[in-house]
């Protein structure tokens, strides 16, 4: 049998496609999960952004899915963060099911400091994940630094989360996976008091189609799950969901 027969040309696709067992996570919403391919991607760049005035809602959603990944979290955050945004609290993050011992807060002057401290820690296996928290569009964030931290992650495995915050969506970057994040009501009634509850729009995935959902947090179980907010809708990888649900609404 050749190295040109169509047999082992395919077996060497199937084999340098593969992932190793156990390289993504389980958010716990079947159809979302379909749609990542089994789950969030370990060892990836995975960009969130917060949609305008939804910083808290985008920090929850990171913090939910560095749950989802287990192990130590170094988030790296600029200083001034804490006076535009607030401060990530630790008895919060408690009630998020995050546990604060998990946490390591680095705090850095720019985002060129943030960006090389995540450089650093990349290097380190026992993470297991790394949130970066930029704000606005600094210039270095260039597709040279999306490889350069998606490189970084997918060498020892870590995941980065590039946390963008008073930040436009755009189509560049060499993410993962990129999502629109917005808060959405817990509950139609005063007396119903629910987990958080997220609008969450998967813009950009690289092994699947693009999405959205509304997704409640179970502090309890750390686990997402479907809110009752009417049928997801998925949307092909070259169109935006907005497209896929007027094409949905016409069927």
């Amino acid at each position: 049998m050749s190295a040109t027969d169509p047999k082992i040309v395919l077996l060497r696709a199937v084999l340098t496609a593969a992932e190793p067992l156990g390289a993504r996570v389980a958010l716990g919403v079947p159809r979302l999960d379909g749609a990542l391919c089994g789950g969030l991607m370990r060892g990836g760049l995975h960009e969130v952004f917060a949609a305008p005035s939804q910083e808290a809602a985008a920090t929850g959603f990171v913090a939910g899915l560095a749950v989802r990944l287990g192990g130590p979290l170094l988030w790296i955050r600029q200083d001034y963060a804490g006076l535009e945004f607030g401060e990530l609290a630790a008895t919060g993050l408690f009630e998020l099911g995050l546990d604060p011992a998990r946490l390591v807060l680095l705090r850095v002057p720019d985002a060129a400091s943030a960006l090389r401290a995540a450089a650093d820690a990349l290097t380190c296996a026992a993470l297991g994940a790394v949130v970066i928290e930029l704000t606005g569009a600094p210039k270095l964030l260039d597709l040279v630094a999306y490889r350069r931290l998606a490189l970084g992650a997918g060498a020892y495995g870590v995941t980065v989360f590039l946390l963008r915050l008073a930040a436009e969506s755009s189509g560049i970057g060499g993410a993962e996976t990129r999502w629109l994040i917005r808060a959405a009501p817990s509950g139609d009634e005063e007396e119903i008091w629910g987990g958080p509850v997220f609008d969450v729009e998967l813009q950009r995935n690289r092994h699947g189609p693009a999405g959205h959902w509304t997704l409640e947090w179970s502090c309890d179980d750390g686990v997402f799950r479907p809110a009752d907010r009417g049928a997801v809708v998925l949307a092909s990888a070259d169109r935006p969901p907005q497209a896929a649900m007027a094409a949905a609404s016409a069927a």
